[in-house]
């Protein structure tokens, strides 16, 4: 990367590459200018990133068994004194006060000896902040944090065990993922009882199945501690720590071994981009200020997520968070992060307008600490692991963020093409099947940044939970309940599962270079989620997953997971997302039909409600025999079973093109290979 920076262009590639960009040209540069001089700051202090990055080596509690002693540090620069207190001295910290460090007075430390704390004992930190409260606050850098069954306060938790978690498979890399085929999961609602279920029980029971349905990735929400189960594990109060509910930090470590073992990469669902509010359990008004993590003021403050911004301007904020991420990488062996609502941080207004032209991604209002903090971010991923997948959350469009940054970019390995999801449901619930657009989804589906990979999906989380509704249970709605055996014939449910295949390959095959899929919805999983709340009398009805459903030989939801396993083994054995975006071969708006190859493939949509047609004509490139690989409309998943695949089709050249003649049901996809 250094050597990529030293000898800059004029004109950086991502500009180049988009001439629309170019002027911003002179912004651009400043980024990696100004990227380039920090980098070489912090090179001046330590030569890799990583040692820059160890924050969480001295903050905290910690064991030094050179000296045989306990170490407490906590930076807490406008407090005006602190004690440790817990289980060991009766949460009375008189006799364990903090003292400022010699060497730096916003750092704060106390020595004990061996066998004053031990292994499981509970603590916290009481601290006389800047504005003359007293407050008992959990250490920033805590790698433990539990929760009284009773009382339900949060509180620190020393965590040395004697025997440290054997490794069984470390040597994993996710260098074998070129196209990141994603399933993205919830531990505590991974299983069909109605409660928390646990790190080892997915492990066990949710890893094999997910390695069967054919993805390669990974991506686990809700890891990072929360004080608040319904927040989804969004509004982070302890980033060092794993989340208690699920189980120990050693199960959550087996969690990632067994994910390596069945070949699968791993990644965390990373939430950098804000912080719970919570004063108890978080990091909020810490030393008794409201500026010392983030940012004073309203700008501290997210309105539309009722949490807290960073302030990614302070070194030391800078350091806690890229600390977090080598903690996260070495600790538990993750392979590479999903970086929650990067919108957000990118923004002063958190993203919250209408990016209709290239200016407003590089005006006053857009955070420039951000922007380092974030390349700085993925430089030190990449530098411990050199194949992590690092995906941003960005709705924005953000140029460059997933270019190199020597060509002006931010370093990602791809974003979420966020924009798919809100278009399919826009599409459900506005317009008649008759009334869509082959032409608007072919752009809706193609339209990205050139040069920067996308990890396209049909729906994720946020189109299950409670308030919305996912894509089964948009089309099919109450008669998912009544109608889903196989011998019912009802007409909502036949469009709805033949739709649900539709939507999936359409977006799968055509906006990206990876997938996503939220953990149930491969097989239409009904309802929504509801998480534990007052509302619902702390309910777990809805905060689960029925795999039963997939199971149960009598239902449809068969039908929809043997297509969902089928559609991950075509991509596997032919590997579209890693070629060049989709070429149309034809597109007919009063047919209805949408052709297009990319790399081996030929797919044919019809998407007309009831018009199938025979001998229809699709050009090809190649002249030859073609053969069906995949048909939506196939009994074993669900369909009429009107198309052969035993049929050959033979081009024809047509004024010096070729043509292939097939028959495509209504509302039936196909995909062909030249043999």
């Amino acid at each position: 990367m250094e050597n990529d920076l030293k000898n800059l262009p004029a004109c950086p590639k991502l500009v180049t590459d988009d001439e629309w960009l170019r002027p911003h040209t002179a912004q651009i540069l400043q980024r990696i200018q100004r990227y380039t001089s920090e980098l070489a700051r912090i090179r001046e202090q330590q030569l890799p990133l990583s040692d820059y990055a160890s924050t969480h080596y001295s903050r905290g509690v910690h064991f030094h068994t050179a000296s045989d002693q306990w170490v407490i540090q906590e930076w807490a620069p406008h407090a005006k004194g602190i004690q440790l207190i817990g289980d060991f001295n009766q949460w009375d910290g008189k006799n364990h006060p903090l003292q400022q460090a010699k060497s730096d007075s916003t750092l704060w430390e106390l020595s004990l000896p061996a066998d004053v704390l031990a292994h499981g004992d509970k603590i916290k930190l009481r601290i006389h902040g800047a504005d003359d409260s007293i407050r008992d606050r959990i250490p920033a850098c805590i790698n433990r944090a539990v929760q009284d069954p009773e009382t339900h306060d949060f509180c620190g938790q020393i965590w040395q065990p004697e025997k440290p978690y054997l490794w069984q498979h470390s040597e994993f890399n996710a260098s074998h993922i070129v196209s990141p085929v994603i399933y993205e999961a919830h531990t505590g609602m991974s299983g069909e009882e109605p409660r928390l279920h646990s790190y080892r029980e997915f492990a066990d029971k949710v890893i094999p199945h997910i390695a069967q349905a054919g993805y390669n990735t990974i991506q686990l929400m809700a890891v990072q501690e929360h004080p608040y189960y319904g927040s989804f594990g969004y509004h982070v109060s302890n980033f060092f720590a794993a989340c208690s509910r699920f189980g120990t930090p050693e199960d959550l470590k087996h969690l990632v071994d067994t994910a390596h073992r069945h070949g699968l990469a791993i990644l965390l669902d990373l939430v950098h981009s804000h912080a719970v509010k919570n004063i108890a359990e978080g990091l909020n008004d810490f030393d008794g200020t409201n500026h010392q993590y983030f940012h004073a003021g309203e700008r501290g403050d997210q309105p539309q997520w009722d949490s807290k911004c960073f302030d990614y301007g302070k070194p030391e904020v800078r350091k806690f968070l890229l600390s977090n991420i080598r903690y996260l990488l070495e600790e538990y062996q993750f392979d590479g992060f999903r970086f929650d609502g990067v919108t957000s941080m990118l923004y002063e207004h958190h993203g919250d307008i209408s990016f209709d032209n290239s200016a407003k991604y590089f005006d006053e209002k857009v955070d420039q600490d951000a922007i380092l903090y974030l390349q700085l971010a993925t430089t030190l991923t990449h530098e411990i692991n050199p194949h992590a997948i690092i995906i941003a959350e960005d709705m924005s469009g953000m140029p460059g963020l997933c270019r190199p940054i020597a060509e002006g970019g931010v370093g990602f390995t791809h974003r979420l093409s966020m924009g798919i999801p809100d278009y399919w449901i826009k599409l459900l619930k506005e317009s008649r099947d008759e009334d869509w657009s082959v032409h608007e989804i072919w752009k809706q589906m193609t339209d990205r940044r050139y040069g920067e990979k996308n990890i396209s999906y049909a729906e994720s989380h946020d189109q299950a939970l409670v308030g919305d509704k996912t894509l089964a249970f948009r089309l099919m709605n109450e008669k998912m309940y009544w109608n889903m055996s196989v011998d019912d014939n009802d007409p909502v449910i036949e469009r709805g599962i033949a739709l649900h295949k539709i939507i999936r390959l359409l977006t799968l095959s055509l906006a990206g270079e990876g997938w996503l899929n939220f953990m149930g919805n491969e097989f239409g999983h009904p309802e929504w989620i509801d998480f534990p709340r007052a509302g619902n009398d702390w309910s777990y009805q809805y905060c689960r997953r029925q795999w039963s459903l997939m199971h149960d030989p009598t239902l449809k939801y068969k039908f929809l997971a043997a297509f969902d396993k089928d559609l991950m083994l075509l991509e596997r054995q032919q590997q579209f997302l890693r070629c060049d975006p989709a070429q149309q071969l034809w597109a007919s708006e009063d047919e209805k039909i949408l052709a297009y190859e990319r790399g081996n493939l030929i797919f044919v949509h019809n998407l007309h409600q009831e018009q199938s047609q025979t001998d229809y004509l699709i050009n090809v490139h190649q002249p030859g025999k073609y053969k069906i690989l995949l048909d939506t409309d196939g009994s074993e998943y669900g369909g009429q079973h009107r198309v052969s695949k035993e049929t050959e089709h033979f081009s024809k050249e047509n004024n010096d093109s070729h043509q292939i003649k097939i028959y495509i049901p209504c509302r039936t996809s196909l995909v062909l290979i030249k043999v």
